[in-house]
């Protein structure tokens, strides 16, 4: 696992408040894949409701609030397949 996945998987559960109600994929291309989910925050590739795609660069700038979720989806920076309601649940968790 690379140590972008394992910073994030760290940076991520640090801005969670215990589990999640849905299931998100976070994909970082290039680097492997996070999971968001009731259990908490891991890395992993299992089946989520949501899968959310975007580069190491706009993950990092998601997480550290220099990058608004919404605005990353809208720029193109961020792609999201599936319920998007369960991105939207975790986009306000990010923000």
């Amino acid at each position: 696992m690379s140590d972008v996945i394992n910073q994030a998987v760290d940076a991520l559960a640090g801005k969670m408040d215990g589990g999640f109600d849905g299931s998100v994929k976070f994909v970082i291309e290039g680097e492997g894949s996070i999971m968001v989910d009731s259990d908490g925050v891991r890395a992993g590739d299992d089946d989520a409701e949501c899968t959310m795609t975007a580069d190491a660069d706009t993950f990092e700038a998601i997480l550290s609030g220099d990058l608004n979720p919404t605005a990353a989806f809208m720029t193109g920076k961020l792609t999201v397949d599936g319920d998007m309601g369960a991105a939207m649940k975790l986009g306000s968790v990010l923000s």
